[in-house]
């Protein structure tokens, strides 16, 4: 009884999921909560549903919970009925239901030499297959991949991805790809078109015992596995609690083999790379409240992953893609960061280039990004881009607009269409 691509729509005009739109992972909803206790409780109502037939992917933030039910090719008449009743119970609980913040972003690389490529970056992310010709974050939370067959260009890109993972596993992608790291931090590592990627160790949060679950990842990160929805539910639970307590955000990521606790880039430092106090007593006592229902952590689980670009006029390329991805400024001075105000999407950071790099410049970058929103969003997020200084590029399909930056990199807004 599986639906297939062709019947989204009936997905989309079902009744009782007017909450969910679907994306490329699948039909994802966000209810809004006035904490993440509030939140919580939604989760415990969802690991409930589906008890008998494991949790789909829960994201808890301080301000709501993002669900996603899919994939989009393989919904089935279950997950119209599942939707319908996490709906239900967000709205026994109060929790309304913002279908605009819905968005996914992915990467997309053009290269000749596709089979080598696939090969290095699912070895230096830690990535799984997806279908033919894609990758993915085995815990999706992290862009996929996808690598489209073009002619090969030798020129460094202006994109590039940096991800920071545990120790032991940076260096065993140092070894299987057989590179030195170079540049200027000794961490970037390139792929056979040339494309960089900085791959970072990560550190522990403290020298003591008590936060030994704990690694940074330029966010502070564990994962601990879980054999029950009820389980996931109960540590989700525990952690937005101690989270609302302590005046701490916290992004609790549930799956159906475990959950990520995660600070978010930068939330658990001082500003010069130390661990607050108050953030090293709160992932403490989440330790505590993991052991005590039983549950250890496994630290190979957890990476971060972000995109930088390379601009000449940094201001002008930012405030593109803050207004095409609807994300915010950070307000430290002395980064170029713009983040997802949920944080469900991965953070851009941008680096001055060389105004006399003219022919980096007039190059077409390799990778670009895909931004899949809702089909009822995407003209808003076109006139939002094009308000910021983009341009479009194509649109020839009704499903996927190309848009270029004021310096040229591209953006791809990518809808399901409905027929």
């Amino acid at each position: 009884d599986l639906m297939d691509r062709a019947t989204v729509t009936e997905f989309q005009q079902a009744d009782g999921v007017r909450d969910w739109r679907v994306l490329d992972a699948g039909a994802s909803a966000w209810f809004d909560a006035p904490s993440m206790t509030a939140g919580a409780a939604l989760v415990r109502r969802i690991a409930e549903l589906t008890a008998a037939t494991g949790l789909p992917d829960v994201d808890l933030r301080p301000g709501g919970v993002r669900v996603r039910i899919g994939p989009a090719g393989d919904l089935t008449r279950a997950d119209v009925e599942l939707a319908r009743s996490i709906s239900a119970a967000a709205q026994d609980l109060g929790m309304a239901a913002v279908p605009a913040v819905l968005q996914t972003v992915q990467l997309v690389i053009d290269t000749a030499d596709r089979s080598s490529l696939v090969s290095f970056w699912q070895t230096v992310l830690g990535y799984e297959p997806v279908g033919a010709h894609g990758l993915g974050d085995p815990s999706r939370r992290s862009p996929g991949l996808s690598f489209h067959r073009s002619r090969h260009r030798p020129l460094r890109d202006r994109i590039h991805v940096d991800v920071v993972r545990a120790p032991d596993a940076v260096e065993a992608a140092r070894a299987a790809v057989g590179q030195e790291p170079f540049g200027a931090y000794g961490v970037a590592l390139a792929d056979a078109d040339g494309n960089v990627v900085d791959v970072v160790p990560g550190d522990r949060l403290s020298k003591g015992p008590e936060t030994a679950d704990w690694h940074v990842l330029f966010g502070a990160m564990t994962f601990y596995p879980v054999d029950s929805p009820g389980r996931a539910g109960e540590l989700a639970s525990a952690v937005a609690g101690l989270a609302d307590d302590a005046g701490l955000p916290l992004m609790v990521d549930l799956r159906p083999d475990g959950v990520t606790i995660d600070s978010g880039k930068d939330q658990w430092e001082d500003g010069e790379g130390s661990a607050t106090s108050r953030f090293v007593d709160l992932a403490g006592r989440v330790q505590t409240a993991a052991c005590d229902l039983g549950l250890s952590a496994d630290l190979t689980r957890p990476r971060f992953f972000q995109l930088g670009i390379d601009a000449v006029d940094v201001p002008a390329v930012r405030a593109f893609w803050a207004s095409a991805l609807g994300y915010q400024y950070d307000p430290r001075a002395f980064v170029t960061d713009i983040y997802d105000p949920r944080r469900l999407n991965p953070v851009l950071f941008f680096q001055p280039m060389d105004a006399s790099e003219t022919v980096r410049r007039q190059h077409r970058n390799r990778i670009h990004v895909d931004l899949f929103v809702p089909h009822d969003r995407a003209q808003a997020r076109i006139d939002a881009a094009v308000a910021a200084g983009g341009r479009i590029v194509t649109e020839n399909a009704p499903n996927r607009r190309t848009l270029v930056d004021p310096e040229g990199n591209e953006l791809d807004i990518v809808t399901f269409h409905q027929a």
